[in-house]
């Protein structure tokens, strides 16, 4: 069984081991289902010997969980990131063993932001170096002189959640922003205050440009000598999203050529950085990666992968898990998930003995224009949750019917004539049998409903107890089942049957108080002479 909230019951807790500093909030946030063991992630050995027992890890940036730590970890279940970057996670590696990697995507962005603009406000006056002179013993008030940000124009690179909350920040100072962003639309940007322009043009016009992109191999190195030169010789450019969108050997040749008016830089390709050659120069100021380097940051990064961890090791669906297609899952689509998990057992019960070829969910409605790959993901996942040993998940699924050679397909559809959605899951047997299962929500309360079998209209309320068959219509089949379960004991809770002609094949299904004994639903088979007959326990 599984505690509402909480992990599978075990003989023992499950390990997690926090590998790097973490705050108080994020043990507390685990809570008392855990074993919680601590080790100095950095060092490579004492990572590597505790792996082995540990069902979860949760990392900084100091700790890498490469393949070579992932396959020490031969119980790992989940890696957790508190923070956004995962470039020490080797998440290919990860996902080909069935370990769910998962990241705290919201926890810094505030953070991040702030810093972006105390950096511009930081070059504006040139608050660093004249810092560092007045200390050293030096009075430089012209020297030191700066600019002021109001009218002035700021280019945000990448327009999304930190990009948007820096642009709202910096026009209350009366700055003009011109953004660049290839995913956002002038629409969209005008919400924001922004301008929408083509790199080049932002490049040439702005007196500040901050850059906050994705590192990936189209945008490392995105501003390298060319960018440089196209920047007005007073410009700044400010760096807080990842290292290596700049190339850093041209912005050192920026600022020695005069190229540009400053820059500032938290972000490095190669980290801890203390020593590259743009460090020399006094209008460039750096920090040692500070975006989510504040208490408040470090708290909710730690919190939310910790929830992350819970709902990994119950098994549960995580929005967070980069590594499990679907993303943030809709609202609308989040009701599903359990419903359609639950159509895959059913479907496997139905195919007892049978080797499946091909699976197909197909979903109906309005919830069709959706993202709705978790419901795919689900439905593996119960598909395989009661015939396989190790630990079925949301990450491993899809995977274990690629080993078994079972083709999957998603197909989505606005038609869906008796309910407002439905999900519907298709299976083909080798020996060419096809199955299906179907279900849907209803009402306020979303009650789970199974809406069809095998081609038959049904309707019954979702149980964690089913019998399932199909037969040959006609007078005393029901007497006689309700006969058998009484027998055993066994109350029937509800029922419906369906069929196509009068004395055809129809179909049954009932929904049970308790689970059959062994063997009873093979008794109710011979007794009404069913061509199919299934016992279902959906019980946890």
């Amino acid at each position: 069984m599984t505690p509402e909230g909480g992990i599978p019951v075990s003989a023992t807790k499950p390990v997690v081991l926090i590998a790097e500093e973490l705050s108080p909030a994020t043990v507390e946030a685990l809570g008392p289902d855990f074993e919680i063991r601590q080790t100095d992630g950095a060092d490579r050995a004492k990572l590597l010997a505790q792996l082995p027992e540990a069902d979860a890890v949760l990392i900084r940036s100091a700790t890498k969980m490469d393949q070579e730590a992932i396959a020490a970890a031969s119980r790992l279940k989940v890696i957790a990131r508190a923070g956004v970057g995962l470039d020490n996670v080797d998440t290919k590696a990860a996902t080909q063993a069935g370990v769910m990697v998962v990241n705290a995507p919201t926890s810094n962005i505030l953070s991040a932001a702030e810093l972006t603009c105390g950096h511009i406000l930081g070059v504006a006056r040139n608050i660093a170096p004249a810092n560092r002179a007045l200390k050293a013993g030096e009075w430089k008030r012209s020297k030191y002189s700066g600019v002021e940000l109001y009218e002035k124009k700021l280019g945000i690179i990448g327009l999304g959640r930190i990009g948007t909350l820096v642009a709202e920040r910096m026009k209350s100072f009366g700055m003009e922003i011109l953004a660049y962003d290839p995913f956002v639309t002038s629409a969209r940007a005008a919400q924001i205050g922004a301008q929408l322009v083509e790199l080049d043009e932002l490049l040439a016009q702005a007196d500040f440009i901050t850059i906050h992109m994705p590192k990936t191999p189209e945008t490392v190195g995105m501003i390298s000598d060319a960018q440089f030169e196209t920047m007005k010789d007073t410009a700044y450019v400010i760096n807080v999203a990842r290292g290596g969108l700049i190339d850093e050997d041209a912005l050192a040749r920026a600022l020695e050529s005069g190229a540009i008016g400053g820059a500032a830089i938290d972000v490095f390709s190669t980290e801890p950085a203390t020593d590259l050659d743009f460090f020399a120069y006094d209008n460039a100021v750096v920090t040692p990666h500070l975006g989510a380097s504040t208490a408040e940051a470090q708290e909710k990064a730690g919190i939310s992968v910790a929830k992350s961890v819970r709902l990994a090791l119950a098994g549960e669906l995580v929005p967070d898990a980069v590594n499990v297609a679907g993303g943030v899952i809709h609202p609308d689509v989040r009701p599903g998930i359990p419903l359609a998990e639950k159509l895959g057992r059913i479907l496997t019960a139905l195919t007892a003995g049978d080797s499946l070829t091909a699976v197909e969910l197909v979903v109906a409605g309005e919830i069709a224009d959706k993202d709705v790959k978790s419901l795919q993901l689900a439905a593996l996942k119960g598909l395989f949750t009661d015939v396989v040993s190790d630990q079925v998940s949301y990450v491993n699924a899809p995977v274990l019917a690629e080993q078994r050679g079972i083709e999957t397909r998603l197909t989505t559809t606005p038609e869906s004539p008796a309910y407002r959605n439905t999900v519907t899951l298709k299976g083909a047997t080798s020996d060419g049998t096809q199955v299906s299962v179907s279900g849907t929500l209803t009402g306020p309360k979303q009650i789970q409903k199974v809406v069809g079998i095998d081609g038959y209209d049904l309707e019954v309320t979702m149980a964690e107890h089913l019998l399932v068959f199909r037969y040959t219509d006609r007078p005393g089949v029901i007497g006689t089942i309700g006969q058998v379960l009484g027998e055993q004991g066994v109350n029937i809770a509800g029922m419906d049957v369906s069929r196509q002609v009068e004395g055809g094949e129809a179909m049954a299904i009932l929904t049970l108080d308790a689970t059959l004994p062994a063997g009873v639903a093979q008794q109710v088979g011979e007794a009404i002479g069913a061509a199919k007959v299934a016992g279902i326990d959906l019980e946890d």
